[in-house]
């Protein structure tokens, strides 16, 4: 009994090199593109076979498994470490404090003279606004430390800098009139001659 050709499939593996190269390849990608990368190989060369994409290639089947699963429905899936990892702000844990902060700078601060930035000096330090937040009735445990209570203040708007006092003129208009009069007073110095031997 002889089966059709059109239905016969010859798959050649895939020569050391290749693999080799594939495995390279796989290892500088990371997530959801190396998944698809695994599952598109695992397709040309192991017939869809997850089992024997992992003897071939050493990729983990479940991995290479989960990677044909998101081709299929073309569905991305998210893994729970990557959805819900991360800390969440200190303004986010502490809404009340950050809005008494906000305040806080807000009374000490400064638009910059020159309407260049959006952001607004502040003599505040962050030491010192810790210790206002705590006179204000604020547990420990709700204040940052003065390096994160920096960050947060440059993140609300506010440049922990010294508050630019207004410069004086550098020449005034009657500067003119001052130097030439103090020119007229002052006698002109005598050169000397010299005298060659």
């Amino acid at each position: 009994m002889c089966m059709p050709t059109s239905t016969l499939q010859f798959l050649q593996p895939p020569t050391a090199e290749q693999i080799a190269d594939l495995r390279f390849a796989a290892s500088k990608m990371t997530g959801a593109r190396r998944r698809a990368f695994q599952a598109a190989m695992t397709v040309k060369y192991c017939e869809g076979n997850a089992r024997l994409a992992e003897t071939v290639f050493g990729w983990g089947r479940h991995t290479v498994a989960l990677g044909l699963a998101e081709r299929r429905t073309g569905v991305r899936c998210l893994g729970a470490q990557s959805a819900f990892s991360g800390r969440k702000r200190w303004e986010d844990r502490h809404p009340q404090v950050a809005q008494a902060l906000r305040q806080l700078a807000d009374a000490h601060a400064q638009q910059d003279p020159t309407f260049r930035t959006s952001l607004a000096s502040t003599r505040l330090t962050a030491k010192a606004a810790r210790n206002a937040l705590r006179e204000q009735g604020y547990e420990e445990d709700q204040l940052p430390s003065p390096s994160t209570m920096a960050e947060v203040l440059n993140r609300m708007g506010f440049r922990l800098r010294k508050v630019v006092k207004a410069t004086p003129q550098k020449k005034l208009p009657e500067t003119d009139a001052i130097v030439d009069n103090i020119k007229k007073k002052t006698p002109k110095p005598r050169h000397r001659a010299t005298s060659s031997d």
